[in-house]
């Protein structure tokens, strides 16, 4: 998927915030405009003094003294993202992460509202559970996000992750967390930025930059590198 990353940030409207992307992210109650809290107690919540904002969590798998480290940027939105964790990276797993011979980390893009969705619900479940929660959405893409409607699209997201184990109010919790959206945001930014990421998935191996690939590729890239440490 070939999209500019500042675009999609742009469209995330940042400035807006949080409550701009999870607003229809449920059918409104009958009584109220949005699902998330009010808009007295929105006002209320802006007059407060800015808080320190959540940290982010680094996902990785494999050991972080590998010799080797492995960035993945990929979006829940991007089909070619979701091809290369149902194909390359299961044999990625078997042959370097498992093993050892790799430290693998997951930076998150966010395209559009509907992969920071995704993306909230999969860091729901903790560090523990993130990759398991990371495989269902990208095996379930075409499900979730078929006929793009945003109430539909996050009713999909919260089946996911009841079967994956979260409870209800968990999942909640973590879909209208409006600080941790916005801190998700401007760690992407800030990602993106620094390794001139413009497109997905994009993959760093060993400091440098390669684009999707096939697997037999892939892996001659990380074996002359692992000969070379």
């Amino acid at each position: 998927m070939s999209r500019l990353i500042l675009a999609g940030a742009a469209a995330l409207g940042l400035a807006a915030g949080a409550a701009f992307w999870l607003s229809d992210a449920r059918a409104p109650a009958p009584d109220t405009a949005l699902a998330l809290p009010g808009a007295a107690n929105a006002q209320e919540a802006d007059a407060e003094p800015a808080g320190e904002a959540p940290e982010i969590t680094e996902m990785t798998m494999g050991p972080d003294d590998a010799p080797l480290t492995f960035i993945e940027y990929a979006s829940f939105t991007c089909p070619h993202c979701a091809s290369f964790h149902q194909d390359q990276f299961k044999k990625l797993k078997a042959d370097y992460i498992d093993t050892g011979k790799i430290r693998f980390v997951y930076r998150d893009v966010y395209f559009d509202r509907f992969g920071l969705w995704a993306s909230m619900v999969a860091r729901c479940g903790g560090e523990g559970r993130f990759f398991g929660i990371t495989d269902m959405i990208y095996e379930q893409q075409k499900d979730w996000i078929a006929g793009g409607d945003p109430v539909q699209i996050a009713n999909n997201l919260r089946r996911i992750g009841k079967v994956a184990g979260l409870e209800s109010d968990t999942i909640e919790a973590c879909l209208n967390d409006e600080a941790k959206a916005k801190a998700l945001v401007a760690w992407f930014q800030e990602n993106a930025e620094e390794d001139n990421v413009n497109s997905t998935p994009t993959l760093i191996i060993g400091g440098e930059t390669y684009s999707n690939m096939a697997y037999d590729e892939l892996s001659a890239i990380i074996d002359e590198k692992l000969a070379g440490e």
